[in-house]
C-alpha cells in the first residue's frame, strides 16, 4: 500500500517542509504561511490515515493468528467486523489517491440553475440547494451563499455557493450536469406528474498567486440591486454585480457584500477560477488524447435522474449506481454516487 499512495516520498516531503516551519521567518508573511501550511496539512491527510491503517492492521493479524491458534470463534468474529471497518477505512484513503488531479484539492464555488419548467424548476433548486448544503456539513466544510436570485412564485431561480474545504472540488466535480426530478408537483391542483430540470456547475477556487490574464475590454459588466434577505442595505443601492466574459460567454454574478466593489471583486475572483479551470481541464484533455482515453463523460448531459412518483428511485445514468432511500439523498447522503463517479471516471 505504501508505494501506491506514494508514502515515503510524501514522509520525505514532510520533514523537508517541517524544517521551513521551524524557521524564524517563517511567520513573517501570514498569508504566504497559511498557504504552505494548507499545502503541508494536505499532505499529512494522507500520511496519517495510511499510517494508522497500517499499524491497525498489524495488530488485527496478529490477533487473527493467535484467535486461531486458540480456536477462540467469537474473538474471530470480532476481529472480521474490525477488518471490515479497515476496508471502509482503505477505499477512503483509495478516493483521495483518486482525487490527485492539479485542481482537486481546492475549495470550490458550485452554482444551481433553474432549467424549463417554471415554478417547479425553481423549486426543485430549492431541494438541490439543501441537499448540498446538508452535504458539505457532514463533511465538515463551510458553506457560504455568494449569490441568489428567488423564483418569481417560489424556490430559487438560481443559485452559487461557496464550499472551503480540503478536496471541496476533488468530490463536487462530479456533480457537474443536469439533475432531474420527477414527482407530482405541490403547485398542480390536478395532481399531475411533473418532469423538471435544473444544471449544476462546479469551479475550483484558485489562490491569487496565480496569474489569469483578463482584458477590461472582454467583459461586460452589469449592476443591479440585490434582491432577497441579507439586511437593510438590500434594495438601497445596486451593489449585486454580474460579469459576461465575451470571449468564452461565461457568466457570473456576486450580491453577497454589501458593496459593488466587494461584489465586483469577488466575481473577479469566480471569473478568474473558472477560466483557471477551463485552461487546465484543455489541457488533461490533450494529454487524454495522446494516452488514449478509456472514458469520457459529457457535462452538458443529464447525469442524474431523482423519481419520487411512481416509485422511489434515485439513479445515476453515468455510473449506473442507484438507491431507493430518496429521503436519504435529499437529506445530503450522496458521497456513494459520488465514489462511484471517482471509482469508474477518476
Amino acid at each position: 500500500m505504501g508505494g501506491i499512495f506514494d508514502v515515503s516520498e510524501k514522509e520525505m516531503k514532510v520533514k523537508e517542509m517541517k524544517k521551513e516551519m521551524e524557521a524564524q521567518n517563517f511567520w513573517d508573511d501570514p498569508e504566504k504561511a497559511q498557504k504552505f501550511l494548507k499545502k503541508y496539512n494536505e499532505i499529512k491527510s494522507v500520511i496519517d490515515p495510511y499510517t494508522t491503517l497500517k499499524v491497525n492492521f498489524g495488530n488485527l493479524k496478529e490477533l487473527f493468528l493467535e484467535a486461531e491458534k486458540e480456536k477462540d470463534n467469537e474473538l474471530l468474529e470480532e476481529l472480521s467486523k474490525e477488518l471490515k471497518t479497515l476496508e471502509k477505512d482503505l477505499s477512503s484513503l483509495e478516493l483521495k489517491k483518486m482525487l490527485s488531479g492539479e485542481l482537486d484539492s481546492k475549495s470550490c464555488f458550485l452554482s444551481i440553475n433553474a432549467g424549463a419548467g417554471g415554478t417547479e424548476s425553481c423549486d426543485w433548486v430549492s431541494m438541490l440547494f439543501r441537499m448540498y448544503q446538508r452535504w458539505a456539513a457532514k463533511r465538515g466544510w463551510k458553506v457560504e451563499v455568494m449569490d441568489r436570485i428567488d423564483g418569481d412564485v417560489a424556490g430559487i431561480k438560481s443559485v452559487t455557493l461557496r464550499i472551503d474545504g480540503n478536496f471541496a472540488y476533488g468530490y463536487a466535480k462530479s456533480e457537474k450536469g443536469v439533475h432531474r426530478l420527477v414527482r407530482i408537483s405541490p403547485f398542480d391542483s390536478s395532481a399531475k406528474r411533473h418532469t423538471s430540470f435544473a444544471s449544476l456547475d462546479v469551479s475550483p477556487i484558485i489562490e491569487d498567486d496565480i496569474k489569469i490574464e483578463i482584458r477590461p475590454e472582454d467583459l461586460r459588466v452589469d449592476t443591479c440591486r440585490a434582491s432577497g434577505a441579507g439586511g437593510q442595505h438590500v434594495n438601497v443601492t445596486d451593489s449585486a454585480v454580474r460579469i459576461l466574459h465575451i470571449p468564452t460567454k461565461i457568466v457570473v454574478s456576486c450580491q453577497k457584500e454589501r458593496s459593488q466593489i466587494q461584489n465586483r471583486e469577488t466575481c473577479m475572483k469566480m471569473l478568474k477560477s473558472k477560466l483557471y479551470e477551463k485552461e487546465v481541464m484543455e489541457r488533461e484533455e490533450k494529454l487524454k488524447k495522446i494516452g488514449g482515453e478509456k472514458k469520457k463523460i459529457e457535462w452538458g448531459s443529464q447525469i442524474r435522474s431523482y423519481v419520487f412518483h411512481p416509485y422511489n428511485l434515485v439513479k445515476d445514468t453515468r455510473t449506473k449506481h442507484e438507491t431507493g432511500n430518496v429521503a436519504r439523498v435529499m437529506d445530503g447522503d450522496i458521497d456513494d454516487f459520488i465514489e462511484a463517479y471517482l471509482k469508474e471516471f477518476g
